[in-house]
């Protein structure tokens, strides 16, 4: 990719999807990021309330930044407001882009499967982006590699639960931070049993080798039938 944006920087229209994705969508998240971080923080006196008014927009695009796997914070995270931590539990989910070392599942497959909805919910058979229609095995790859995110950071959150006194809210927030190789924490680490801190080591490990190891092998992992079932439409919703 970027090979791609040094040769042809000047010519967003002859950029690949894997490219627009990506840097659309990063735009995009780091706008959201920034302006929400700055919203429900600007007041928040554990966060960016007794900073100047640069300060806090400094403050705004480090918060809406560092979720996606940036590694260090600024402020205290055990001070956010509620719904910066939900802000938080979705960048960090997401993260960078893909083939980098960024963790989560990565910005192009966040965005390959909105679009992917989109379509659905218009109606059409093929998903389009870009005026290029993409196969439905990238789609099921996307949503293969969601889902077992899904899993990972699902199971991490229960054993952690059962094996610590602390709230729901914090412990997802941990678990989700090291699936994505975050760094960031509500400071709840150092005091995790030893089941605890295994178990986000294991979310870290699967986490950083997991969904690459998935993702690659999905695309070069190609079955044929040589027959077709009977097709069948469940109940969907």
């Amino acid at each position: 990719m970027l090979f791609e944006l040094r040769r042809k920087w000047r010519r967003p229209r002859m950029w690949t999807v894997h490219t627009r994705l990506t840097v659309y969508g990063s735009v995009f998240l780091l706008a959201v990021g920034t302006l929400a971080f700055l919203a429900l923080e600007w007041s928040n006196q554990g966060t960016l309330g007794d900073l100047s008014p640069w300060g806090k927009v400094v403050g705004g695009v480090t918060g809406g930044v560092v979720p996606r796997t940036a590694g260090f914070n600024t402020v205290d995270y055990a001070a956010i407001t509620p719904e910066t931590m939900a802000v938080n539990y979705l960048l960090m989910f997401i993260g960078g882009g893909s083939a980098g070392t960024a963790g989560g599942i990565k910005v192009t497959t966040f965005f390959l499967l909105a679009f992917a909805i989109i379509a659905e919910i218009r109606g059409e058979r093929q998903t389009n982006i870009a005026h290029r229609s993409i196969s439905h095995s990238t789609i099921r790859q996307a949503l293969t590699v969601v889902l077992l995110a899904i899993a990972a950071i699902s199971t991490g959150t229960m054993v952690i639960l059962m094996s610590t006194d602390y709230a729901l809210d914090v412990v997802l927030f941990e678990s989700i931070s090291a699936f994505a190789t975050v760094g960031l924490s509500t400071g709840i680490t150092p005091h995790l049993p030893p089941v605890a801190e295994v178990t986000l080591m294991m979310l870290m490990y699967v986490g950083r080798v997991g969904t690459i190891t998935v993702a690659s092998a999905l695309a070069f992992r190609s079955t044929h039938r040589h027959y077709q079932l009977p097709e069948e439409r469940p109940v969907v919703g």
